[in-house]
């Protein structure tokens, strides 16, 4: 899984990084917003489901019932996304109709194939059943392809419009994998079936995900609004410089994600076993994730300038102090990853959104307030901030989480 992700993010530097070097800073800056708005619609779409429906189909022993809470949990996000692609083409086309004027229709397509991430309920699924390999083995060929396709067509002279609706592509098709490896695996079950939806099972997901879904939308504002502030504020061709800088630093970011992924089957498991255990399960992942961030981020700091050099050229070597301050971030979202996963088993989702929502909102600020001073060094910094109250900090605010801290690093052995 962790090969399959780097692989992916791999592909998409390689193709930042031809996009700096043969069209510029202000293309780059364009694929950079595009790809935001792209952000923005995930959670939108995703409704906040992902780890919720596993938990719900797994702590049911009636196999009708689980089914019907994972076909209704795909339902409900296809429907989402056709919705919320279709309220982002109108917004994309109301704040920056300029972008539409030469090939709308590949950002109107890649809006909509985004739909099709509601696929990934079923990897999930096949997640917690144990079937890893196969998934990730056929999303990587399919990077592949797809990391060929935009590879040709940017050296035959090709626009950001086709790289947009690449991705595209790759999002349909990387749903339709996940689909058929849940049917290859399981072929006994029913298929996709509407008859499946049940409308009482998809109010109390949604009931339930509402401080999932909440805090994911205010937390992809809080990570990506930056790029966004950047260019209303002093143009694409910075954007395009923050954007270069953010492909690098967030590189590392799919290492927590897919851990995290990874474990949380072990984590529930262990929860609903023993909260001691549990604790010291919990511990040791964070100690692991801390210390792989902390050297990344010395890695990156010192390296950083010929990163920017050999990566981009020289026309962004003056943008290697905004990747120094940048890459530190990592070191908060790698603890977030599990911080998440925790509030999820313990049933606090809304203190989830409620540090998102603060983060968001000391993001903006810090943004409004340094972007027009240093820049986007101060963009920089306003994300560092913002990341490190948002993923650990907000802890120490809440009595329950406070709580949780103090026996974590007080526990010290299993209690088998």
């Amino acid at each position: 899984m962790l090969a399959e992700r780097f692989f992916r993010l791999g592909a998409g530097a390689i193709i930042t990084f031809m996009v700096a070097r043969m069209l510029g800073d202000e293309a780059l800056g364009t694929y950079g917003i595009v790809m935001v708005w792209a952000a923005f619609l995930a959670p939108l779409s995703h409704l906040g489901l992902n780890n919720l429906v596993q938990k719900m189909a797994t702590s049911t022993e009636d196999v009708e019932q689980s089914r019907r809470y994972l076909q209704t949990a795909v339902w409900l996000r296809l429907l989402a996304g056709v919705f919320f692609a279709a309220v982002m083409i109108a917004g994309f086309m109301l704040f920056y109709p300029h972008y539409f004027s030469q090939g709308p229709w590949q950002i109107a397509t890649l809006f909509v194939l985004q739909s099709f991430t509601a696929m990934i309920v079923y990897e999930y699924d096949q997640n917690y059943r144990g079937h890893f390999r196969a998934v990730a083995i056929s999303k990587v060929v399919l990077s592949f392809f797809t990391l060929l396709a935009r590879v040709i067509l940017l050296i035959q002279g090709a626009s950001i419009d086709m790289m947009l609706f690449i991705v595209g592509v790759e999002f349909g098709l990387t749903g339709l994998l996940q689909y058929y490896w849940a049917r290859r695996y399981a072929p006994n079950e029913p298929s996709l079936k509407w008859r499946y939806f049940d409308w009482a099972a998809a109010k109390e997901m949604l009931q339930r995900s509402s401080w999932l879904w909440t805090s994911a939308i205010v937390s992809v504002i809080y990570l990506k609004i930056d790029s966004v502030m950047i260019e209303s504020m002093i143009g694409i061709a910075a954007t395009g410089q923050y954007t270069a800088v953010a492909r690098i630093s967030e590189l590392w970011y799919v290492i927590p994600v897919t851990l995290a992924a990874r474990y949380y089957p072990d984590l529930l498991k262990t929860f609903n076993r023993s909260w001691p255990d549990y604790l010291l399960m919990l511990r040791k992942q964070c100690l692991r994730f801390f210390l792989m961030a902390v050297v990344i981020s010395i890695f990156m700091t010192i390296t950083a300038k010929w990163i920017m050099l050999y990566a981009y050229g020289e026309r962004f070597v003056g943008s290697t102090t905004v990747l120094q301050i940048h890459v530190w971030a990592g070191c908060f979202v790698f603890l977030r990853a599990l911080i998440s996963q925790h509030l999820i088993i313990t049933g606090n989702e809304p203190l989830s959104m409620l540090s998102h929502g603060v983060g968001a909102i000391l993001n903006v600020v810090l943004n409004w307030w340094w972007i027009p001073i240093y820049g986007i060094e101060g963009a920089a910094w306003a994300t560092l901030v913002s990341y490190a109250y948002a993923s650990v900090f907000f802890i120490f605010f809440a009595g329950t989480t406070r709580r949780h801290f103090v026996e974590l690093i007080k526990v010290r052995k299993s209690a088998q």
